[in-house]
């Protein structure tokens, strides 16, 4: 009895891991830009030993709010009940990071959620101290790059800040149909959606635009390294191998 029921776990945990296998590899050909060149660092960067403060770290992990666990199982509750404990000790990892983001921080595990009729989207989800890095250097480095974009990526036309694109941009769209709508009887609006936009989003044309932008060449080499070698895994690694995109 022991050996048929150690036979038939091992016979699912073989399918589990064959069926995470193909939904690993599929999702990753979607992602893999067979063109890619990779993209090369600014070698003028300066030793950044106080890239974020502990006082930033602390109040990163105070403000966390409920999200998905990422695949080194520390929860975002966990992380926001310690943050005394843990500023002072993830202030100093994050500050190592800026010379290389941790291979960890860049594996995500991915679930496939149905979009429309045979069709899944794939939900990719990073640790969360690899998400809530990422939210310090947009907030810190990216979004007041953007308000003094250089000429060729400027869009004064549209005055939006940076930071608040979302919420700017629909108010915008709606003051726009009602200010039309007062003097017409209907008016049309044309949506465009790019398919796919974040999966095929070749990296050399992207870095390209951010190094025409004022960053600092340790956060534009901290970009370049966080885009590099990224992996995706279905479940946890001990029963799929993680896929390179």
């Amino acid at each position: 009895m022991f050996r048929r029921d150690r036979s038939g776990r091992c016979r699912r945990l073989r399918q589990q891991s064959t069926f995470c296998r193909r939904i690993d590899e599929h999702y990753a050909a979607i992602s893999t830009d067979v063109n890619y060149r990779p993209t090369q660092l600014k070698l003028t960067a300066a030793s950044c030993d106080s890239f974020i403060s502990e006082a930033h770290v602390y109040r990163l992990l105070d403000t966390l709010k409920s999200t998905a666990t990422g695949l080194d199982g520390i929860p975002a509750w966990f992380l926001r009940l310690g943050a005394p404990i843990f500023a002072a000790p993830l202030a100093w990892l994050f500050n190592q990071t800026i010379i290389e983001v941790p291979q960890q921080w860049k594996m995500a595990c991915i679930t496939p959620i149905p979009k429309v009729p045979r069709e899944f989207r794939p939900i990719s989800v990073t640790p969360v101290l690899s998400r809530s890095l990422e939210k310090y250097v947009v907030r810190n480095y990216i979004y007041p790059a953007l308000r003094n974009p250089p000429p060729q990526l400027n869009f004064e036309d549209q005055c939006v800040p940076a930071d608040r694109f979302d919420y700017c941009g629909d108010f915008a769209i709606l003051h726009t149909v009602r200010s039309m709508l007062s003097t017409n009887e209907c008016t049309h609006v044309f949506a465009f959606d790019f398919s796919k936009a974040f999966d095929t989003v070749r990296h050399s044309t992207l870095m390209s635009k951010l190094a025409t932008m004022r960053l600092p060449d340790s956060i534009y080499n901290w970009v370049r390294d966080f885009f590099t070698d990224h992996t995706t895994v279905r479940d946890t690694p001990a029963i799929c191998r993680p896929s390179p995109i």
